[in-house]
């Protein structure tokens, strides 16, 4: 099963800058909704059993800074007029989520970690995408000012 996740990470990264490139405003606000609310969502999970001081410092900043974030694409998608409905989780975050569930102990921050490089990787790719070819201003823009906090967590994660 670890091998599963980490191949199909990779095709979901490689995807997401050729995706990007042409999607509509509406669609960058989903993606970007979903994304923040995994993050939020496995870190809550983590904080519930986690005793490593890492991981918990790590998942509370987690749960701030994509709260921070969503606040961003909020704003910038109405300065663009763009419908914002509640975030909802793609099928693979669904099926991440539930294997966070269902470890315990160490096994789930070794889970969490994971998972927080998969869809950092993939938030990064949809982040520098619509911050360099997407339609709407402000939505590049807050793109742009996203793409370093996700770098700053990437590098985070590589120490943990």
């Amino acid at each position: 099963m670890k091998m599963f996740l980490p191949f199909a990470a990779v095709g979901l990264v490689i995807a997401a800058p050729a995706f990007a490139q042409g999607m509509p405003a509406a669609d960058y606000v989903k993606n970007a909704g979903a994304s923040d609310l995994f993050e939020r969502q496995s870190s809550q999970i983590v904080l519930q059993s986690t005793t490593d001081p890492k991981v918990k410092s790590f998942a509370n900043m987690m749960i701030s800074a994509h709260a921070k974030s969503t606040a961003d694409v909020k704003a910038a998608a109405a300065r663009s007029k763009v419908r914002v409905a509640p975030p909802v989780l793609t099928p693979a975050q669904r099926d991440m989520i539930a294997k966070l569930r269902a470890q315990t102990g160490t096994a789930r921050d070794t889970t969490y970690i994971q998972q927080q490089k998969t869809a950092h990787d993939q938030a990064l790719a949809l982040q520098q995408s619509y911050a360099s070819d997407g339609k709407s201003a402000p939505l590049k823009a807050v793109a742009a000012k996203i793409v370093p906090v996700v770098q700053d967590h990437i590098r985070m994660l590589a120490t943990m």
